[in-house]
């Protein structure tokens, strides 16, 4: 790790320290952000991908014994439906920074399940709304930075994507983007962890995309167009998860995208470490997020079911006309 990228990810980790709770690893991340750390520091960054904390925490893996047929199965799901319209997907391709330990290559494009992932929940909001407006995106806990790879690499979606998450997850997802798109174009926490407005407009000018720490969120100020949150929330619990929501909806963005275990993350046990005390359900979701309708949901097609069981489910959200109810949601 270098001299810079040691002092990023050392600032994050202290000034997370000074933080609300809210913005701090809950039940679920409290053991699993310290071994990512711990991995980080023995073996460095280059690598993150083929890390087994990382893969288990924010890079996940297909199972072994049936990787190359179900990346299949979510790339022809992924062609069949897509529509040619803003987010372009069609172009994009995964890189191999990170050193990625599994990758697919169909018709001379690289995938991994993150990147399916993303792609197939781009496909469920195209075919339910009209995208072409959709140029500012908001994520929090966003892996290493998929949907921004997505987004960016195709020039002709002209889109600024912010993410903001939890260190050492968000250091990860910083060094990612700035070694996929260049440091100049993307910016991370040092570069603006002094500002006191983080203006979506001003930043827009200046970079190509905001990767920074999730209490960073409380300084952004303007307008979005889309909100997305793929499975973090679910490892987070409710307050926190309302909190977020709070500022989302201060942003006002026309939609929401989300996806979610529809019978909501396992809770902690005498078993397990990693775990949630309360699972967050699509229904939490309806209530912190007022001023938005639930307009699709999907668990099948552009979703999953695994193994055990459980369902990862999509669902779409758009704002309701002004004259809807705006009152703030408290826990």
């Amino acid at each position: 790790m270098s001299d810079k990228e040691f002092e990023l990810l050392h600032s994050m980790l202290t000034d997370m320290k000074l933080q609300s709770p809210l913005y701090q690893p809950t039940s679920f991340w409290k053991m699993g952000s310290k071994i990512v750390e711990w991995e980080l520091y023995e073996q460095g960054v280059a690598n993150f991908r083929s890390q087994k904390t990382s893969q288990r925490f924010f890079a996940p893996l297909y199972p072994a014994s049936q990787a190359e047929l179900l990346a299949r199965k979510d790339y022809e799901a992924l062609h069949s439906h897509n529509i040619d319209t803003p987010p372009f997907t069609d172009k994009v391709s995964e890189s191999r920074v990170g050193v990625p330990a599994e990758q697919f290559v169909f018709d001379g494009r690289s995938f991994s399940r993150s990147f399916l992932n993303y792609l197939l929940g781009l496909g469920f909001l195209k075919k339910h709304v009209d995208t072409t407006m959709v140029k500012t995106v908001l994520e929090i806990g966003g892996g290493f930075g998929t949907l921004g790879e997505i987004l960016l690499g195709d020039e002709r979606n002209g889109c600024f994507y912010m993410n903001l998450d939890i260190p050492p997850v968000a250091f990860v997802s910083s060094y990612y983007l700035q070694n996929v798109f260049g440091k100049d174009n993307v910016a991370d926490y040092l570069d603006l962890k002094d500002q006191n407005v983080l203006d979506i407009e001003v930043l827009k000018k200046r970079y190509k995309a905001l990767n920074s720490c999730s209490w960073q969120i409380e300084k952004l100020t303007g307008k979005i167009d889309l909100f997305v949150n793929f499975i973090s929330f679910q490892e987070m619990e409710p307050e926190v998860v309302n909190n977020y929501c709070l500022h989302v909806r201060r942003l006002e963005p026309s939609y929401v995208l989300l996806r979610n275990i529809k019978e909501g993350k396992r809770k902690k046990s005498s078993h397990s470490d990693t775990g949630v005390e309360t699972p967050i359900l699509g229904d939490d979701y309806d209530t912190f997020l007022p001023e938005y309708q639930l307009i699709a949901t999907d668990s099948s097609i552009f979703g999953y079911t695994s193994p055990d069981g459980f369902h990862s489910e999509l669902r779409l959200y758009q704002r309701k006309s002004k004259t809807g109810d705006n009152s703030l949601c408290q826990l």
